[in-house]
Order: C-alpha cells, then structure tokens, then sequence
C-alpha cells in the first residue's frame, strides 16, 4: 500500500520505502501537513530541470534498459523511437524515471504508473460491459512519489503539442491544464469516503454527456463506436487461420510470428497452467472451459518492444474463441529509485498495481513465472482498448484531452495514496500549475535532444535501427 513520508526527498538519492500513512487522521491535519511541506519543498521548485550529471549520456541509459530484452528486437524499438520526439519519449521511460529521480519530491508516495504518458489513457471494458476511459497500462507500476506520474504526463502533453506543430504556448498551456485538473480533482477526492473514492469511475456515457460542444460530442461517440469494435469476434478473422485443419494464429514477421522452439508448446502449457493458479476460484471456472489451440510472439509498442510478449490462442467445445495476451514483467523502471516491489514476480506486481490504479479491471488479469524463471502477466488482447489518436490534435483539443487525463491521474492516486496530504501540498492557487509548466517545456527541450542524440548514435552505428514498412 503506498504512503506518506513526512520527510521530503530533493536529492538523486533512492526514495526510501516511506512508513504507513496517518491516513485516520482527520482530514484537516493532513490537510496542514502537506501545505507544510511547502516550507522545505517550494511549488516553485518543480519548474527546475536541468541533468544531474555532467556526462549524462542517453544512449548509455537505453543500452542498460535492454540488459533482459530479446536482441533480436531491440533494433525495432530503437526503429519506432526514432520516428519523432513524441516516440521517443513514448520508449525511454526508464531515462525519465533516471532524471525524475533527480528532481524535488514531497515524499508523499501513491501506486504510480510509472510511464504515465498521455496516449496511455483510454477506453476499455469492464467486467460488466460498460465502456469506461482510465489508465492502461501498468508495466512499470510501483508505489514512488506522486510528482514522478504528473510530471511525466505533464511532459507528454508538451511534446505532443511541439509535435502537432503548436506553439510552445500552447505546449504550456497543455501542461498547466493537466496539473490544474489534477489539483482540482484531487481536492475534491480528498472529501470523499474511501469507498466513494474506490467506486468513482468515468464511463464513456459521461464522457459523452459532459462534451463542451456537439461537435466534441461527435468525436466522443466516434471515438466510442471504435473501442466497442475492438473486441475479439472483429480481431480473430485478421489474425487467425486455418492449417492443416486446424486453427493458427497467421505469421505477421516481424510483429507476429511462431517461435521455432521444440520446447515451446511444452512451455506455454506449463504457463498457462501456472497462470491458472493466479486467479480467483470462479474465475478459473470461466477459465477452464477453454482449450489451448495456439500461441505465437508478438512485438507490441515501443516501451515494451524486446521484453517477451506473447498470445494464446483459446476455443471453448462450441469453437467461440479467447485470445489473451501474455507479456514479460521485468523490475519497473522506478525500482532503483523508490525501491524495490514487495512482490517476489513481477508479473504479480503489474496485476495489483493495476487492480489498485484502474476502475475496475479485466477479468482474465493474472500472473504467471516460467520454467526458465521469467514473470509474465496476461490478459485478454483486445477488449474495447483504444486510445484517442493525438496527432492532428489542434490546442483547444489537447486542452481538453489534458483536463480528462489530469483528473483521471488523481483519481488512480487518490485509491492508494493521501489525497488529503497532496491537497494541502498543491493548494488552491496555480503555483504548482505553473512550475509544472515550466518543467513540462525545459524537459521537452531535454527530450528533443535525447531524440537527436538517438538519431546520431544510429548514424554512427553505435546502435542499430529497424525501420519497418508501413
């Protein structure tokens, strides 16, 4: 469970695991404990940027980031972030998560994201069908200081903004605007139950409902017809086959392929069968009315390009199919700074950080460790998932892109973390708004010259790059 540490962090130093949060207390001391905290860490504060070391190289960085990635792919994630800033950014959380480190913090810790970027919001399902908008994607999940989500997001809103050709007013104004709708949100979370809290969700009905404009209203529902099409029985005819009477995922090189592995039906068997045990009681009775048919790899992102990733492919006795996808935990790119995860598999912290974040979650979400010692967490491949498509947004959309993000972030922090404390860090004024806005384009700066720096160790053959078709 994350928590609040009364001390503040402002050194490169690793966040320490904070001691319990006073969380019973009443809501007018934490209130006063956080606004103290401005005494030692200054909202200001949070619009300074610049490199903790004089020699701080990249390259060196993402290099150390595929210390457990497959070689083979690795050149295909250095491939997509080399297309623009924006994919940069979307592949080098682990370089973010070095520099966040180095930057004021309160102390104040929640379950973070961890690669809390802007297109890692969206639509998915829930259990029971509603078409929600959250969070979705919690590879690096961790219990660290909030400030790392928010400004990480913060950033993402800037350089897109660079990236859609807008002004860096508007990149900041974009930046500000989500720190705004965090605060805001997060104040009126901090006057709620715990329970209200846990049961708040944003379903796309509201999303709809609650559009500034018709025209804002036309996109939402757009944008919602197209998530409810992204369910299996529209996926399986692109991606399934039959060969030699029998069902098969179709190769797709390189984003999809069959693994030439004698051992490797052997393997996924003995994973299924370990990720089976993961799951609740009534849960694996759904489970278990399926049959597994086939399995193949699959190259999925930017970020996660290398880690091992694959789907299975499943049919109950009338043929109605199941296709989960299976996905290789590592450390999160925040443990050398916050600290290491409780959970022994990684696969299992993935899964309870995305249960603890999340509305509400997949049913199939679990965990599994292989025989050669690797963790993975699986669930299904497409339910309803889908992210707003950001390129060409003008910058009263990202604006309002921003507020639905910033107010879903503090609703992901308000579940595990003190939203009390952070209220009364934050306040009722823009000083915090604006430093962030501040920091959002001094990284942007930061981030252009990373990418560049990408850019030039690929020209130079210091590392290799696949650029694949179109």
């Amino acid at each position: 469970m994350a928590s609040v540490s009364r001390k503040p962090q402002r050194s490169r130093a690793r966040v320490a695991p904070a001691e319990p949060a006073p969380l019973l207390l009443p809501r007018a001391e934490r209130l006063a404990a956080g606004k103290a905290l401005r005494d030692s860490v200054p909202r200001a504060s949070h619009a300074e940027w610049k490199p903790s070391a004089k020699h701080r190289d990249p390259i060196d960085i993402l290099e150390a980031s595929n210390k457990d990635r497959v070689p083979e792919l690795v050149p295909i994630r250095y491939g997509r972030m080399l297309a623009s800033p924006f994919t940069f950014l979307r592949g080098s959380a682990g370089l973010m998560a070095s520099d966040l480190a180095a930057t004021p913090n309160t102390g104040i810790r929640v379950q973070a994201c961890g690669d809390c970027h802007l297109l890692n919001f969206g639509m998915f399902a829930t259990p029971e069908r509603n078409l929600v908008f959250d969070l979705n994607d919690f590879d690096e999940t961790l219990p660290a200081p909030w400030e790392w989500d928010l400004k990480r997001l913060a950033v993402s809103f800037a350089v897109a903004a660079r990236d859609n050709k807008l002004s860096d007013a508007d990149a900041r104004d974009a930046a500000e605007t989500c720190g705004r709708a965090y605060r805001e949100a997060l104040r009126g979370y901090s006057r709620m139950s715990p329970l209200e809290v846990w049961y708040a969700r944003l379903d796309v009905e509201t999303l709809i409902a609650t559009a500034p404009d018709e025209q804002a209203r036309k996109i939402r529902r757009d944008l919602a017809t197209k998530a409810r099409q992204r369910v299996i029985e529209n996926l399986f005819p692109r991606i399934v086959g039959e060969v030699a009477g029998k069902r098969r995922l179709v190769d797709q090189p390189p984003v999809l392929f069959h693994v030439s592995d004698p051992e490797a039906e052997e393997l996924m068997r003995e994973g299924v069968a370990a990720y089976r045990e993961s799951l609740p009681d009534e849960r694996r009775v759904l489970f278990d009315r399926y049959r597994l048919e086939d399995s193949a790899a699959k190259v999925v992102g930017i970020g996660s390009v290398g880690t091992r990733c694959l789907v299975a492919l499943f049919f109950d006795k009338e043929n109605h199919p199941l296709i989960l996808q299976i996905k290789e935990a590592v450390p999160s790119v925040l443990a050398p700074y916050a600290g290491k995860s409780r959970y022994d598999n990684q696969g299992q912290r993935v899964v309870v950080g995305q249960r603890l974040m999340q509305s509400s979650s997949d049913i199939f979400l679990g965990w599994a460790r292989g025989r050669h010692g690797r963790d993975f967490f699986v669930r299904q491949l497409r339910d309803m998932k889908f992210s707003p498509p950001v390129e060409g947004f003008k910058a009263v959309h990202l604006k309002r892109y921003a507020v639905i993000c910033g107010g879903i972030l503090a609703r992901a922090h308000a579940k595990s973390g003190d939203a009390s404390s952070i209220s009364g860090y934050l306040g009722k004024s823009d000083r915090f708004d604006q430093a962030l806005g501040a920091f959002a384009l001094a990284y942007a700066d930061q981030n252009e010259q990373d990418h560049a720096a990408l850019v030039q160790a690929v020209n130079a053959g210091r590392v290799e790059a696949l650029i694949e078709e179109a």
